[in-house]
């Protein structure tokens, strides 16, 4: 009888251990022990936008590049960029072939012109009306497969008014830790009249 007591508290001992190994790292709130969350990361990328009136705004682009400066995902896409507008009696043109203001970074990064238009449905949207916009980059590439292990930039560009437009830019690793990024600003010429398109932009890991 004591030899089984004794069997059956070795076999929950063991039963104990090999499931504190299984969870090691990880506390009840689903982080590691770094603080890290053990849930695959995303970033999270909001800004508010305010549409303005007139041709030649109102336009912007939201990606992720590589240190090459490679596009690996487009999230958004203003449709007017890549579908022009439909004019009766005129052939389709994409925006940025006779508008080339319209977000020319992203543009000249993503290779735009060797898509086929059907390519391009997969990250164009109408101008949206104004308020808080939001996307997420969950560290997948366009076709949904996860990316290497690396360094990336976000990059929101935005064609403020035909020539002036501004650019933002951050840095995410795949090793990111949670919290909200650095964003870099470079405004391309000058007009304040438009200057409010696009602001309070943000990037966090979570």
């Amino acid at each position: 009888m004591e030899n089984n007591m004794k069997k059956r508290l070795l076999l929950m001992c063991l039963a104990s251990a090999v499931s504190t190994i299984a969870l090691m790292g990880v506390t009840s709130k689903g982080l590691l022990e770094n603080g890290e969350s053990a849930k695959p990361k995303t970033v999270e990328i909001t800004f508010d936008y305010v549409k303005q009136s007139g041709p030649g705004s109102n336009q912007y682009a939201v990606w992720i590049e590589n240190d090459k400066k490679e596009v690996v995902k487009t999230l958004f896409v203003t449709s007017f960029t890549t579908k022009g507008r439909v004019r009766e009696g005129q052939p389709i043109r994409r925006g940025y072939t006779y508008r080339p203001t319209c977000v020319p970074t992203w543009v000249a990064n993503s290779k735009v012109a060797e898509m086929p238009d059907a390519a391009l449905d997969a990250f164009t949207g109408a101008t949206p009306q104004s308020g808080k916009q939001t996307f997420t980059w969950d560290f997948t590439d366009l076709e949904g497969k996860k990316v290497a292990k690396g360094k990336y930039r976000i990059c929101i560009e935005a064609t403020l008014k035909n020539d002036y437009r501004v650019l933002y830019t951050g840095e995410v690793s795949s090793k990111a830790k949670r919290g909200e990024l650095v964003m870099n600003k470079e405004v391309i010429g000058q007009d304040d009249a438009y200057a409010g398109m696009i602001k309070s932009v943000k990037a966090v890991v979570y």
